[in-house]
């Protein structure tokens, strides 16, 4: 790596010189007060890029191969940095002849692989709070309550949560002068700049505007009690989520989804997956930084987040992670309410929002080949009426039939001959366990098959023609 490349990375807003030739001199800085620098510290005296932003300051000497005398050489820098400035002090040791590097923090070594920008380096000093389930927990159960209180009916009580929550999470002011039309305004302006960039974004705030702001419940609210509501999660729950943690999402993601047992509770084909299956499915897939995930019935959005999550564990740099949220995420729904917890539930974690679309999964399949997807993570509806479904298998069913009689395997069997690659994990019904069981020896032959040609699968039956497997076995 360059000098010009790790500038560019850093900051070169932040690159400080005393030197026409670019370079950092400690003798000009200091004068005499280098004198107090002991033997071999004072040989070392021009460091090749120096960075300062605030109490940081990020050093930086490049060198066609390291040597232990070159680490010598830059922990020298770092003495009279800390002389000099007294900030806290990032020391990187770059190869300019590949892209290895070498980190110090405080003069302690730190697994970095890739060099960061002096905004990701700063956070590596900040005091960042706490995680403290309990306190979610509790303060998340007397939200209910007080909800409940102030009439807030339960199927709206997620996105209503989540949409107060993203406005003070971007800073929304208000206070009890302002009327309720004035702070749901200000809410509005918030969620108007979050989707700035989204190429759905007409249609996600005409959603979000209506299933939300403009709901009765919440247009009756006194602005008391929208201000009490606004309050108690500020103070009593936010504080105790560090969401720049991966415990802190994990817990933001169980204040937001606490809510979503109400949303679909009276209808059956909503069914939204709990939240230990959804760890498990995401752990299974081994998603990472390159994976591109797709959920085509994403619900309210917790497989997408989670896989999210997990991509962002394993990366490295701001720009992987901004990467990820653009690029590798991607959901479909079709019903309005569960589309509009999505697009929340996402933007809530960070974003990764802009690639989850409204509509049938059914009528978005060259958008799906064209995205291609590596993981598939999926809870199919089991009880899809024939308006969500293709008519050429619905005519199929007999007059009796009113819902998917094959529980989603009809969806699932879609989405692979799509998808045709990579790992696909599917939520199914306990009573389609029966019928895998009673086709055991079939399945055995057509895991192995799926296997040599890597790809994982279920088929419904042993000898149905809509066979998944690219092969065609």
């Amino acid at each position: 790596m360059q000098r010009i490349d790790i500038s560019n990375c850093i900051g070169r807003e932040f690159i400080t010189s005393n030197l026409e030739t670019g370079e950092w001199s400690y003798q000009k800085a200091l004068g005499r007060k280098i004198e107090r620098i002991e033997g071999n510290f004072r040989a070392h005296k021009f460091i090749d890029i120096r960075f300062v932003k605030n109490n940081l300051s990020v050093l930086v000497e490049t060198k066609a191969k390291q040597t232990k005398k070159d680490e010598k050489q830059l922990f020298a820098y770092t003495a009279l940095e800390e002389e000099l400035t007294g900030n806290n002090i990032i020391a990187i040791l770059a190869n300019t002849e590949d892209d290895t590097i070498k980190v110090w923090q405080n003069g302690e070594p730190i697994a970095d692989k890739k060099i960061k920008t002096i905004s990701e380096y700063e956070r590596y000093f900040t005091n960042v709070g706490v995680n403290d389930k309990q306190k979610v927990i509790s303060a998340t159960y007397r939200l209910n309550e007080m909800l409940h209180e102030f009439g807030i009916g339960e199927a709206l009580r997620s996105q209503f949560v989540g949409t107060c929550l993203l406005a003070i999470k971007n800073r929304i002011i208000y206070n009890k002068q302002m009327t309720n039309s004035q702070i749901i305004g200000g809410i509005r302006s918030v969620l108007e700049s979050l989707l700035n960039q989204d190429i759905a974004r007409a249609e996600k705030l005409v959603i979000l505007d209506k299933k939300v702001l403009r709901e009765q419940d919440v247009c009756e609210l006194s602005s008391d009690n929208l201000v009490r509501a606004l309050d108690y999660i500020n103070e009593r729950i936010l504080p105790f989520i560090n969401d720049e943690t991966d415990e802190g999402q994990d817990l933001l993601n169980l204040f937001f989804t606490t809510f979503n047992k109400y949303v679909g509770k009276k209808d059956k084909n909503q069914a939204f997956t709990p939240d230990h299956i959804v760890h498990f499915m995401c752990k299974v897939a081994k998603i990472n930084k390159n994976s591109r995930i797709l959920d085509p019935t994403c619900g309210s959005g917790s497989f997408l987040v989670q896989a999210m999550t997990q991509a962002l564990r394993n990366c490295e740099t701001d720009a992987e992670r901004n990467h990820v949220k653009a690029h590798q995420i991607y959901g479909i729904e079709y019903e309005e309410k569960a589309f509009g917890l999505s697009a929340t539930n996402m933007l809530i974690h960070g974003d990764g929002n802009s690639n989850v679309r409204k509509g049938n999964c059914f009528e978005q399949g060259e958008w799906i080949r064209g995205l291609d997807i590596s993981v598939v993570l999926m809870n199919p509806p089991y009880n899809s009426p024939k308006k969500y479904l293709p008519n050429l298998f619905s005519k199929s069913w007999n007059t009796q039939t009113k819902s998917d009689p094959t529980k989603g395997f009809y969806f699932m069997n879609y989405i692979a001959n799509i998808v045709n690659k990579g790992r696909l994990l599917v939520l199914l019904v306990e009573n389609l366990a029966i019928l895998l069981r009673e086709l055991v020896d079939d399945l055995f032959k057509f895991f192995e098959h799926c296997i040599e040609h890597r790809f994982l699968a279920y088929c419904l039956t042993a000898s149905c023609d809509c066979c998944i497997c690219p092969a065609g076995c």
